[in-house]
């Protein structure tokens, strides 16, 4: 099962560093883990709507009428009202949403895994090791590697079947 100390672990690898065993050790490292690896994560999460971080909400009104954006939402992809701050404004009284949420590390799909920790050595990189050249190398396989999970992740589907659509019963 993978954790955060493991993927810490492989971005420090990623860049000839030592991993570590423990995101309170009092080691650079650490606490560069410790410090980066949520706010980094919540943004590649919310920088592409990735089918596995994906989840759909139906909200009721509040007291005041609103809609309140749950907490862990991280970026709002489908809403049938206009969103001010932490609220969702419409005259329904039930909406529903899709949004893209914080998920477990654990259940990072494997393409998803190997962008995170590029990303994390990317932005660990300047602070433990201070080398542009290495930098410069590590923004590049992200780009390639960025490309390629967002293809995985816009594949992994289920095809449906079309038998009830009126163009393809006409033609057959």
């Amino acid at each position: 099962m993978l954790t955060k100390i493991d993927l810490c672990s492989m971005a420090l690898l990623k860049l000839g560093e030592k991993s570590i065993q423990s995101l309170v050790d009092d080691t650079p490292a650490a606490q560069l883990s410790r410090t980066l690896f949520d706010p980094v994560v919540d943004a590649l999460l919310a920088s592409h709507p990735w089918r596995f971080a994906c989840k759909e909400f139906n909200l009721t009104k509040n007291s005041d009428g609103d809609f309140l954006i749950p907490s862990e939402c991280l970026r709002i992809i489908k809403c049938s009202g206009e969103i001010i701050g932490n609220k969702i404004i419409t005259a329904s009284e039930n909406i529903n949403i899709v949004a893209i949420v914080r998920v477990p590390v654990e259940t990072f799909p494997s393409y998803f895994v190997s962008l995170a920790a590029t990303k994390l050595a990317m932005e660990f990189c300047i602070p433990l090791i201070g080398e542009q050249t290495v930098f410069r190398m590590l923004a590049a396989l992200y780009e390639t590697e960025l490309q390629s999970a967002k293809f995985i992740d816009s594949t992994t589907t289920v095809n449906r079947d079309i038998d009830s659509f009126s163009l393809v019963n006409v033609r057959f």
